[in-house]
């Protein structure tokens, strides 16, 4: 038995055939829906799937700063303070070049969260 042979032995308060039948017109809204469907979705990962910059793009990123203040700004990058730069963040020590400074960040581990 087929399907249109199913739906003409149904009784005569069911579904009209017609609605059995799916046109292009159907298929165009199933396929909107699904496009709108795909957009929400795409809104809601974008945070979860950008771009973050790395470690040495975030610390090459205090370079213009005063060194004391470099030191503070790296501290909050990494989440603590490397023991090498502690002394220089409170002004007991003298300031590093920057390149050491640098080095000095790049080599310490992130903070545990």
């Amino acid at each position: 038995m087929t399907q249109a042979e199913l739906i003409a032995a149904l009784p005569e308060g069911r579904l009209p055939p017609s609605l059995m039948q799916v046109n292009a017109a159907d298929l165009l809204l199933l396929f909107g829906a699904g496009l709108l469907l795909a957009v929400m979705l795409s809104l809601l990962a974008s945070p979860f799937l950008a771009h973050r910059p790395s470690r040495r793009a975030l610390i090459r990123a205090t370079r213009g700063m005063p060194p004391q203040e470099r030191v503070l700004a790296i501290g909050r990058l990494l989440g603590h303070l490397p023991a090498e730069l502690r002394a220089m963040a409170y002004g007991s020590a003298p300031p590093l070049s920057p390149e050491a400074i640098e080095r000095i960040a790049l080599k310490a581990k992130w903070a545990r969260r």
